[in-house]
């Protein structure tokens, strides 16, 4: 029998297993916020760069109306965003999941990842113009044309675009993991099919729905490529002005600000939902 490790021996081993995970974690997430969070207390200096005093002049700054309607653009982009990729991805989880050829459409459904971020972006802009295909479709019937770009809804369907596959996704491993018994049992005891649904297969997709509207809310609210090509000026969300906080006006101290503005309300977003979930939903969402 093997004498009982050492305290020593055990801190050993803990290093060596979480030793180079917690420094990636460290040195590419925890140290980058805490120098953020620093930066966001300093000043722009006469040439852009950091320097003193420290205050929360910034802060105070980006409560001014302007960037309160920017933040406030932002928020409904995510939200929308987070709605219509539920309304259309949570059926086409289901569908996938129960198609005999599934693979073939999760291939389908990650195709777009093959092409560059940028390019697609920029093809929702060829086909949104004024002289694009949407356009010469709608002509065919007569209609049109329509100024379908520049406009806050083209920003919001090239989003829901963009980020759609990340809803469907854990909706579909949710779905793979579903008890279909369940169901059998509601409607053996007399439920129709939309109660049914509601209290035996809902309740199941709860983590898959929760992870799909964080992977697909937090990234639609920071975006700044979509609304900067597709708005055309006419759409400022919060990510376009942390953008130009860093490149064009060089005012890290104010962008740092608006970065830690943006990730504070993502977390306590997160955790009030979590609150409202109440104990047992928090540990089913987990």
């Amino acid at each position: 029998m093997n004498e009982a490790a050492t305290p020593a021996q055990r801190f050993l081993r803990v290093l060596v297993t979480v030793g180079p995970g917690g420094l990636w974690l460290f040195l590419f997430v925890l140290l980058p916020s805490l120098l953020v969070l620093l930066a966001s207390f300093l000043s722009r200096g006469p040439y852009g760069e950091l320097g003193l005093p420290l205050g929360l002049h910034n802060y105070a700054r980006a409560l001014q109306p302007v960037y309160l309607e920017a933040f406030t653009e932002s928020l409904l982009v995510g939200v929308w965003a987070t709605l219509l990729s539920a309304l259309l991805g949570y059926p086409l989880a289901f569908y996938i999941a129960r198609h005999p050829k599934r693979d073939l459409l999760l291939f389908l459904l990650l195709l777009p990842f093959l092409t560059n971020f940028l390019i697609r972006v920029y093809a929702w802009l060829v086909l949104l113009q004024r002289e694009g295909l949407v356009n010469a479709l709608l002509g065919a019937f007569g209609l049109g044309p329509f100024a379908f770009y520049p406009s806050f809804g083209a920003v919001l369907l090239t989003t829901v675009y963009t980020f759609l596959p990340f809803f469907v996704l854990p909706v579909y491993a949710s779905v793979e993991r579903l008890d279909w018994q369940l169901l059998e049992a509601a409607y053996d005891l007399g439920a129709r099919p939309f109660r049914a649904f509601l209290h035996a297969v809902l309740p199941q997709t709860y983590p898959g729905l929760f992870a799909g509207s964080v992977l697909v809310f937090i990234p639609a609210m920071g975006t700044f490529v979509v609304a900067d090509l597709l708005g055309a000026g006419r759409v400022v969300l919060i990510g376009n002005l942390i953008q130009q906080q860093f490149g064009v006006t060089r005012d890290w101290a104010f962008g740092a600000a608006l970065s830690v503005f943006l990730m504070g309300f993502v977390l306590l977003s997160l955790y009030l939902y979590a609150r409202l979930q109440g104990e047992r939903g928090l540990e089913e969402l987990v």
